[in-house]
């Protein structure tokens, strides 16, 4: 589904338009093969370029396609199942601004829905505005995750299977962002060489502040990741002591058990026995029993096997 949008700087809101004009902002939603080649007949880009954009896997990366720039770059997001980032392309004519996502994309409809002071006509700014949304959005979400995993750290006495669960799917989170989130830097330390673009003072600042979170957001990533591991190595001795605990129990209840077994099989025989004649046989057995039990009992007891 593709959409128009123009804003001038003096405008409060961005206004949707019907057809394409110098300097309007398009954002194809929803992406389509269709909506594509209306995007190539616009921007006289190749299709086979454009369809790089439908790529659910796509790397960040930036390429420069005779006079037009275009930037693949990731942002958290759920749409696909097993992936907790999507795909987002933007596209810098002599013109336009287009952003195409083979989703819904919350940033950029946030950003469109805001009452910000930028306008369509200032490219470059509307660019690096977009880059700063994601890299806000990366931060939020890694500090949700932190959050999951100081919540996990406060308690290994109830350490269960969920944990576990939560544990490895906050790990695979942060290994995605992190996958992502380093060719992104790549690629803002591209656009800040001005090898591919020309940015004002004001605007080059920015992008190195951008790489400053990026690199902040890398570094995050990389400890809670340590964390998670660290945490998972902690779970996996205290299972382990756990499962000891319990083999010894087991074992000493089993030994402890196993003395009347033999005691009563062994008078079970039909062969001559001691004490069988004695009119007391059978309480001196069961006290000899108690007795050696009792025996095995306290001595597991005080090697602390109970």
């Amino acid at each position: 589904m593709i959409e128009i949008y123009f804003k001038t700087v003096r405008d409060t809101e961005f206004k949707a338009i019907s057809d394409y004009r110098p300097g309007s902002w398009i954002y194809i939603k929803d992406a389509t093969i269709e909506d594509l080649s209306k995007i190539s007949e616009a921007t006289a880009i190749d299709l086979s370029e454009l369809r790089d954009s439908l790529d659910k896997y796509e790397l960040p990366r930036i390429e420069k396609v005779h006079e037009n720039l275009l930037l693949f770059v990731r942002h958290p997001g759920t749409n696909e199942k097993g992936l907790y980032t999507d795909t987002l392309t933007i596209i810098l004519t002599g013109t336009l601004v287009i952003a195409i996502s083979p989703h819904r994309s919350e940033i950029i409809e946030q950003l469109i829905s805001s009452n910000t002071p930028l306008g369509t006509t200032q490219k470059s700014k509307l660019i690096i505005n977009i880059l700063l949304k994601i890299t806000q959005d990366y931060t939020n979400n890694i500090k949700k995750v932190r959050h999951s995993i100081l919540g996990s750290e406060e308690l290994p006495q109830v350490v269960n299977s969920d944990t576990i669960i939560v544990l490895t799917k906050n790990e695979e989170i942060l290994n995605q962002y992190l996958t992502s989130l380093v060719p992104m830097r790549n690629l803002l330390e591209n656009m800040a060489s001005g090898r591919f673009m020309t940015f004002y003072e004001k605007d080059i600042d920015l992008l190195e502040d951008l790489m400053i979170a990026m690199r902040q957001s890398e570094d995050v990533c990389r400890v809670n990741i340590k964390s998670i591991r660290s945490l998972r190595d902690s779970y996996h001795i205290i299972f382990t002591n756990d499962v000891n605990k319990t083999i010894k129990l087991l074992t000493t209840l089993t030994i402890i058990l196993s003395i009347p077994v033999i005691i009563v099989s062994a008078y079970g025989m039909n062969v001559s026995l001691p004490f069988q004649n004695k009119p007391h046989a059978f309480a001196m057995l069961v006290f000899f029993t108690v007795l050696a039990s009792l025996t095995a009992f306290f001595l597991f007891k005080r090697k602390r096997w109970l």
